[in-house]
């Protein structure tokens, strides 16, 4: 019993519909692991934010809340969005314009003391400039108060 022509373009269309389904899905996940979430201060505090992945992590340096290692590049210090604040550490030499009252965002991941431990940290153009994320999350947690 032999498949006639049209059984096997049936058959081959099938086939080739499975595989680019396939490779769609297996795309899809492939990026959706690769995307970087920005998460603000109260997201973390909430547990919105994974602490399983790398996520980027925005808001304002607290004033007063910077410390910095005598024997190494290590700098502790706090990020808020005026509404919850973030323990945040990084190892690294910082931005020239990193200060405190500064916007920034730091990408990296929570231990599991909640802490966030940056691997890289963005500060950037001039002291008037604040990351587009920074300012939605600090106007968002002004609008909650």
């Amino acid at each position: 019993m032999s498949m006639n022509k049209r059984s096997k373009r049936k058959l081959l269309v099938i086939m080739v519909v499975m595989g680019v389904a396939l490779a769609t899905v297996l795309g899809l996940t492939a990026f959706e692991e690769n995307m970087m979430y920005f998460y603000s201060p109260t997201e973390v505090n909430n547990g919105t934010a994974p602490d399983t992945r790398t996520i980027r992590v925005g808001g304002l340096v607290v004033e007063g809340t910077v410390e910095r290692a005598t024997e190494s590049l290590l700098v502790k210090f706090d990020l808020t969005d005026g509404a919850e604040v973030v323990k945040l550490e990084y190892s690294g030499i910082l931005p020239d314009l990193f200060r405190e009252g500064q916007g920034i965002v730091a990408m990296g991941k929570l231990n599991d003391k909640r802490v966030f431990v940056a691997n890289e940290v963005l500060a950037k153009h001039d002291e008037n400039y604040m990351p587009p994320e920074v300012a939605d999350a600090l106007e968002a947690a002004e609008q909650e108060k």
